[in-house]
């Protein structure tokens, strides 16, 4: 019998025939619209073949129009101009959407590290317990793997679901954040093609005149260029700022932040190919998104959301941040 902390005790170690199967795991149109050609630009730059395409469907689904007509009416009701109003629709779905699942991912994955130690403890319980059954019934090395792997699979399962913690539920910030992204990069795709109109005018028309500074025009690409390298600048600091809070760094781990750089840096010519509309969404969303980073590193603001205290958190973040910041590119040798 193995025991855990606190003398609760486990069930005993069933032996798994290697031809048995494993133990269950824990698993965790808005019609009337007028549609018109779009300029050789956006032809171009998309990668669409024809009106049959797979692009032209997601152009005209249903969640793409939901997501225009959400940015016509906080147009409508704000009476802010274009710029301001994708500004601020961004501002409120990172605010009502993606912040809270953050905080969420936050709280899993701190429930999971304070689980660690129990689970080591464990791990090298059962390991002795296998090497002790090994020896009585002269298993070979993977007959005693094999056993030591499904039932550690089985009590690590056994103490995601006591906690309601599954590493899983983690992961449901990408699956709702990675599609509003889309949704809206593609809804403001097609009001710079004219593809959109309310209450009898283009609202390309409407974005042609309605930017600011530099990009007056928001439908035209950024010939400075500056939206686009400040959306990769952004990005870059929001791996680096993950890369540096993790001091021991799996290769895995290693290879994804490797990953994630290329991918922001092959933003930049991405996004000189696409209307500023497009690129100030982007802009503004990776904006709030180093923001909302920053944010949950704050103790007290960890402690509003009810995230579980746990060994790594430091009661003085930032500073450790910029101290790690200034260690690694400022004073190396």
């Amino acid at each position: 019998m193995l025991s855990r902390p606190g003398g609760r005790w486990l069930r005993p170690l069933s032996v798994l025939p290697l031809g048995a199967r494993d133990p269950p795991l824990v698993r965790a149109s808005a019609g009337g619209v007028q549609r018109s050609a779009p300029p050789v630009w956006a032809a171009a730059a998309s990668v669409s073949a024809g009106p049959g395409s797979w692009y032209e469907a997601l152009a005209a689904s249903a969640p793409v129009q939901g997501t225009e007509q959400v940015l016509l009416g906080v147009h409508s009701a704000t009476g802010l101009p274009w710029w301001a109003c994708i500004a601020l629709t961004t501002a409120a779905l990172r605010g009502a959407v993606t912040l809270p699942l953050a905080a969420y991912q936050h709280y899993i994955l701190a429930k999971v590290e304070n689980l660690q130690p129990e689970i080591k403890s464990i791990a090298r319980h059962l390991n002795q317990e296998v090497a002790v059954r090994a020896n009585q019934l002269r298993w070979s090395k993977r007959v005693a793997r094999l056993t030591y792997l499904k039932n550690m699979r089985r009590l690590v399962s056994e103490l995601y679901v006591r906690d309601n913690c599954h590493p899983f539920k983690a992961t449901v910030l990408v699956w709702i954040q990675f599609p509003m992204w889309i949704f809206m990069s593609v809804a403001l795709r097609n009001f710079s093609t004219g593809a959109t109109h309310s209450e009898g005018f283009s609202v390309q028309e409407q974005l042609a005149a309605d930017g600011i500074l530099w990009f007056p025009d928001l439908t035209a690409l950024d010939s400075t260029w500056i939206l686009p390298i400040s959306v990769g600048i952004i990005n870059l600091l929001i791996v680096e700022i993950f890369a540096l809070q993790k001091i021991g760094m799996s290769r895995f781990q290693t290879y994804v932040t490797y990953f994630v750089r290329t991918v922001s840096l092959l933003m930049i010519p991405v996004a000189a190919t696409v209307p500023s509309s497009i690129v100030l969404y982007w802009l503004c969303s990776s904006l709030l998104g180093l923001s909302q980073n920053l944010l949950l590193r704050s103790p007290r603001f960890r402690r509003l959301c009810r995230i579980p205290l746990t060994k790594s958190d430091s009661d003085t973040p930032y500073k450790d941040l910029l101290a790690a910041f200034y260690t690694k590119f400022i004073s190396r040798k």
